[in-house]
């Protein structure tokens, strides 16, 4: 292993209070979307004891660990965006100067929010519909569909609060547009990594 050592990245607050309850709400998120995976391994587990040892029946559990699945990607999501994990190609925003990077930095938010805001419109008339309609999923347990459809609304609109905290602490300069310093540059970066 090398000598260097790698501090995590989140998003910056500045001492701003709503940034850093949004921040904490974002790692809320976070630790949930982490106890739903711990609960669909120990679930998966019992289910495979059930049928391969026992040699018995399971009613609810694949059923119980997709939506369990699905409810801890939704709720990643600002957990993800708070620590700065989602993909990053920087070599555009290297290649331009400061003024540009930070335009850039501005419309990629912009239409992140965007997306994420259209998501939120229809995760949530999606969870209306099953919730006015009580709708359930047909099979053998046949749970409520609105309990597991409640998480693209909640997912998505935390994701988008978050990328708002960004947007507002970028506005603020509080964080850097992609984090680059406005003097960093593809040659710096360069010598760095060598």
């Amino acid at each position: 292993m090398s000598g260097s050592s790698h501090s995590q990245v989140t998003a910056p607050h500045g001492g701003n209070p709503v940034l850093r309850a949004i921040g904490w709400l974002s790692q809320a998120s976070g630790v949930i979307a982490a106890l739903l995976i711990v609960a669909s391994v120990l679930v998966t587990c019992q289910m495979i004891f059930i049928r391969f040892v026992l040699n018995g029946s399971t009613i609810w559990q694949t059923e119980g660990v997709t939506y369990m699945m699905i409810g801890a990607t939704m709720l990643g999501l600002p957990y993800v965006q708070y620590l700065r994990g989602h993909v990053n190609v920087d070599l555009l925003p290297l290649m331009l100067p400061s003024a540009a990077r930070k335009a850039l930095a501005f419309l990629v938010l912009g239409l992140t929010l965007a997306i994420a805001g259209g998501m939120l419109w229809h995760g949530y008339l999606f969870w209306h519909e099953a919730w006015d309609w009580g709708e359930t999923s047909n099979t053998p347990w046949n749970p409520k569909l609105w309990v597991p459809y409640v998480a693209l609304p909640l997912g998505f609109g935390l994701y988008a609060l978050q990328l708002t905290a960004d947007f507002v602490a970028m506005t603020l300069k509080i964080e850097e547009p992609f984090g680059l310093s406005a003097e960093a540059t593809l040659t710096d970066i360069a010598e760095r990594a060598d």
